[in-house]
């Protein structure tokens, strides 16, 4: 049967133009690149937690003697991290983005050796007694150690790991007596704005 010729020019569904095509075409292998290259499982919740537990411990290391002031900042770290590593860890089983493969374990690589660092070298400052150190080694190595894992995940994380060394290079300028505080910043309040933050953004 033939059409009418008003009939075919009012045809409701016309073809999609071929460059209309190809944009949206572009759009869907960028956002699949985009996905495939950063770990986007990262938990803000774990990250915001982690900055709860320096504000903790820093309460808690008021008043104390050096000795008791580095392992209280040392509990802190150990248990803030295994919380945030425990809430990404049930995050990317959720969203069905592995650890041990892809993005998070290039996150996992570029991050691992100054956190390292950071460890091994507590023990020698501990031993010349110069603890005022401590905050601003801690800090410019956790910083790297961000930066440089956070290149394969979600933009906050770098600029968080930014953030970290800013402060950390600070800190080498200001005089004894400011080392909690120093530490109240970078651990507590960095951590609770940019979790809070990756949390809003991101999926929790």
């Amino acid at each position: 049967m033939i059409l009418p010729a008003e009939e075919v020019r009012r045809d409701p569904h016309p073809p999609v133009a071929l460059h209309d095509r190809a944009i949206d075409d572009l759009r869907f292998i960028r956002e699949t690149m985009v996905r495939s290259s950063a770990f986007t499982a990262i938990s803000g919740v774990g990250v915001a937690a982690m900055g709860g537990v320096a504000i903790a411990a820093f309460w808690l290391a008021r008043g104390g003697t050096p000795a008791e002031w580095v392992r209280t900042w040392i509990v802190a770290a150990i248990l803030g991290f295994a919380i945030a590593v425990t809430a990404t860890i049930r995050k990317a089983r959720k969203v069905g983005e592995p650890l041990a493969h892809g993005p998070g374990r290039r996150l996992i690589l570029g991050s691992a050796p100054a956190l390292l660092v950071g460890g091994v070298l507590t023990w020698p400052l501990l031993d010349t007694g110069r603890v005022e150190l401590l905050p601003a080694v801690w800090i410019l190595l956790y910083g790297t150690a961000v930066t440089s894992g956070g290149a394969f995940s979600v933009r906050p994380v770098p600029l968080m790991g930014l953030v970290f060394l800013a402060l950390g290079m600070g800190s080498l300028f200001l005089p004894p007596g400011y080392e909690n505080a120093t530490m109240l910043v970078a651990f507590g309040g960095v951590h609770v704005v940019f979790g809070a933050w990756i949390a809003r953004r991101h999926g929790g």
